[in-house]
C-alpha cells in the first residue's frame, strides 16, 4: 500500500510538473516582456519629449520650458520604477493609457485595430490551409500508392520565397489597378479581403505545405503501414491514421504560422491601406507614440499565448495515450525520387550563377542611365529610378544578401536546436518571441545601439528562432514517447548519452531543413529593416532592399522588380531542395 501511494505521488508530482512548468515559462517571459516594454523610454536612450513635440507642433523650436511641459504632462518625469509601476497599475484597471500624439485612449482603438486584423488572419489562414492541401495531395497520392518519396518541393519554397508586400503589390496592380476586378484600398465589405488575403495566406500555406509534405512522406515510409496494407484496411483509415500520426510534430509550426501571420500582416495593411493592429502599431513605433505601441505588442503577445496554449491542447488531444504509454512509432527515413531529384536544384545553381557573373563586372552604384531605363543590349535588366543598372545592383548584392541570411539562419538553427532540446521550459519564450515582428525588434535594436547591419542581424535573429525552436521541442516530445528511449533509464543509458545518441540526431536533419526553408524569407526581413533605416542602408545593393525601392515603380517597370524577386525565389529553391536531399540513411 505504501509503494503504491509513493507512485501515486510520484505520477502527479509528473503531472503537475507537465502543464506548471510551461506555464511558469509563459508568465515569465511574458513578465519580462512587460517589463520591457514599460522600459522603453529609457531604453531608447532618445528623448520621447522632442519627438512628441515635433508631431505636435513641428515648427515650434525645442525649448526646455517646452520639453519640462510634455515630460511633466506625460509622467516622464517620474522615472523609470515609478512610471512602470503606474502604467502596470492602469492595464490591471483596463487603461493602456491615452496616446502621446492625438491625447485620446490608446486602448479602444487597438481593440478595434485587432478585429480587422483577426479577420484577415482567418480569411489568410483558409487561403493558407487549401494551398498546403493542394501541395500535399501528390504526396499522399505516392504514399497510398506505395511509393513515399520526397520531392524538391519547388512549389512550397516558391510560394515560401514570395514576399508579403512583394505579392500584396503583384495583385494589387494585377487584379485592382488592370484587370480591376477588386478595390485596390478599403476595408468594410467581403471583396476588399480577397487580394490581403491572398498576399498574407500563400506564403504560409507554401511553408505548411512544404513541411507536411516532408512529415508525411516520413510517416507513409514507417514499418507500421505496410502491415496495414497487409490487413487490408481502407485507404480513408489508412489517410486518417497518417494525419494522427502528422500532425502532432507540426502543429507548433502550424501555430507559429498562424501567429506569424499577424506579424506578416503589416506589409499586407499598408499597401492595402487597412487598418489593423500591425498597421497601427508599426504607426505608433515611427511616431514614438508609446502607450499605443506598447498596447499593440502586448495585444500581439495575448494572442500568442493564447493560440499557443490551444496547439499544445490539440497536439496532447492528438498524442492521446501513445505519448503517455511511449507507442509513439519510431520515425522512418523517406526515399528518394532517383537522380531526377537534382534537376531543380542544379537548375537554381545554373540560372543564380549566371545572373550574379553576369553583373559582376558591372558598377552597381554609378547612375549612368535614364531613369528607370527599358533592357536594352548595353542594359540587359534596364535601370532603376535613380538610373543604376540593376543587373549590377542584384550581382553585386548576392553576398550581401546571402551572407547575412545564412548567417542569420545558422544563429537561429544554433540557437533553436539548444532551447527546443528543454520543451516544457521553451513554451514561454517560443511562444511570445514568435509574436513580435522583426520590425519591431529592429526598432528596440536599432534604438540601442544605431542602424547597422549587425544590428538588423540581432534583431531577425532576436525573433525568428522561435518556430526552429518549436519544432525541436515537437520531434524531442515525440522520441521521448517512444518505447525504446522510455527504457534507457533501465538500461543504464545516461542523460547525456541519451542526448548525443538519440534525441539531437533525431532532430537536426528536420530542423535543418526547416532552418534552409525560412533563408529566403530571414532574407528579406533583413533588407526590410535596412529600406526602414534599421540595417543596411541604401545604397547598398541587397535584394530585399531592391525590391523596396522599385515597388513604387512595380507598375511602369517591372524589370526592377522581376530580377531580385527571381533572385530571392531560386534561393529559396536551392536551399530547400539541397537541404531535403540531407536525410539520415538506416
Amino acid at each position: 500500500m505504501t509503494d503504491f501511494n509513493l507512485s501515486a505521488g510520484a505520477h502527479r508530482r509528473r503531472m503537475h510538473g507537465r502543464w506548471l512548468i510551461p506555464f511558469l515559462s509563459r508568465l515569465i517571459t511574458l513578465s519580462g516582456v512587460v517589463l520591457l516594454v514599460g522600459l522603453l523610454p529609457w531604453l531608447s536612450g532618445r528623448d520621447p519629449a522632442l519627438s512628441i513635440l515635433r508631431a505636435r507642433a513641428g515648427e515650434q523650436n525645442p525649448t526646455q520650458e517646452a520639453l519640462d511641459a510634455i515630460r511633466m504632462q506625460l509622467g516622464l518625469d517620474l522615472g523609470p520604477v515609478e512610471k512602470l509601476s503606474t502604467w502596470v497599475t492602469g492595464l490591471l484597471h483596463g487603461d493602456a493609457g491615452n496616446s502621446w500624439i492625438s491625447g485620446a485612449p490608446v486602448l479602444p482603438g487597438m481593440l478595434q485595430a485587432t478585429q480587422v486584423s483577426l479577420t484577415l488572419m482567418l480569411a489568410a489562414l483558409l487561403v493558407a490551409v487549401v494551398t498546403a492541401v493542394l501541395i500535399c495531395l501528390p504526396t499522399m497520392r505516392r504514399g497510398l500508392a506505395g511509393n513515399p518519396t520526397s520531392t524538391s518541393g519547388a512549389v512550397g519554397a516558391t510560394l515560401t520565397a514570395l514576399p508579403e508586400f512583394l505579392l500584396a503589390s503583384l495583385l494589387l496592380v494585377v487584379f485592382a489597378a488592370w484587370l480591376k476586378w477588386f478595390p485596390p484600398y478599403g476595408w468594410g465589405e467581403p471583396r476588399h479581403l480577397v487580394l490581403p488575403a491572398l498576399a498574407l495566406g500563400l506564403p504560409g500555406g507554401g511553408l505548411i505545405g512544404r513541411l507536411f509534405s516532408d512529415a508525411l512522406t516520413v510517416a507513409f515510409s514507417e514499418r507500421w503501414l505496410a502491415t496495414w496494407h497487409v490487413a487490408g484496411f481502407e485507404r480513408r483509415r489508412i489517410v486518417l491514421a497518417v494525419l494522427q500520426r502528422t500532425l502532432p510534430s507540426l502543429m507548433p509550426q502550424v501555430g507559429l504560422v498562424v501567429i506569424g501571420l499577424t506579424g506578416g500582416a503589416i506589409a499586407v495593411e499598408q499597401v492595402f491601406s487597412i487598418p489593423g493592429l500591425g498597421r497601427a502599431t508599426l504607426g505608433a513605433a515611427s511616431a514614438q507614440d508609446l502607450p499605443a505601441l506598447q498596447a499593440g505588442i502586448l495585444i500581439l503577445l495575448l494572442i500568442a499565448v493564447v493560440l499557443g496554449a490551444a496547439i499544445n491542447l490539440g497536439r496532447s488531444a492528438l498524442l492521446g495515450p501513445a505519448l503517455r504509454t511511449g507507442a509513439i512509432p519510431v520515425a522512418a527515413h523517406a526515399r528518394h525520387a532517383g537522380r531526377g531529384r537534382w534537376v531543380v536544384p542544379v537548375g537554381a545553381v545554373v540560372i543564380l550563377a549566371v545572373i550574379i557573373l553576369a553583373g559582376l563586372g558591372r558598377d552597381p552604384m554609378a547612375s549612368a542611365y535614364l531613369r528607370l531605363q527599358p533592357p536594352s543590349l548595353a542594359l540587359p535588366l534596364g535601370a532603376d529610378g535613380t538610373g543604376r543598372d540593376i543587373l549590377a545592383r542584384v550581382s553585386h548584392g548576392a553576398l550581401s544578401t546571402m551572407g547575412m541570411a545564412l548567417v542569420t539562419v545558422f544563429i537561429t538553427f544554433v540557437i533553436g536546436v539548444l532551447i527546443g532540446l528543454m520543451p516544457r521550459l521553451a513554451a514561454g519564450p517560443i511562444e511570445i518571441t514568435n509574436a513580435t515582428p522583426p520590425v519591431i525588434a529592429g526598432l528596440i535594436v536599432a534604438g540601442v545601439m544605431g542602424p547597422s547591419a549587425s544590428g538588423a542581424v540581432i534583431a531577425v535573429t532576436a525573433v525568428t528562432w522561435a518556430p526552429l525552436a518549436a519544432h525541436t521541442a515537437a520531434l524531442v516530445t515525440e522520441v521521448m514517447g517512444q518505447a525504446h528511449i522510455r527504457i534507457t533509464p533501465i538500461l543504464g543509458v545516461g542523460s547525456f548519452r541519451l542526448l548525443i545518441r538519440y534525441l539531437i540526431p533525431s532532430v537536426i536533419g528536420p530542423v535543418f531543413r526547416h532552418a534552409m526553408l525560412r533563408l529566403p524569407g530571414t532574407a528579406l526581413a533583413l533588407a526590410s529593416l535596412g529600406f526602414l533605416g534599421l540595417g543596411p542602408r541604401p545604397p547598398a545593393p541587397e535584394w530585399g532592399l531592391l525590391l523596396s525601392e522599385s515597388m513604387p515603380y512595380l507598375e511602369r517597370a517591372p524589370w526592377a522588380v522581376l530580377l531580385p524577386a527571381l533572385a530571392l525565389v531560386l534561393m529559396s529553391v536551392l536551399a530547400v531542395s539541397l537541404s531535403s536531399m540531407w536525410r539520415r540513411t538506416e
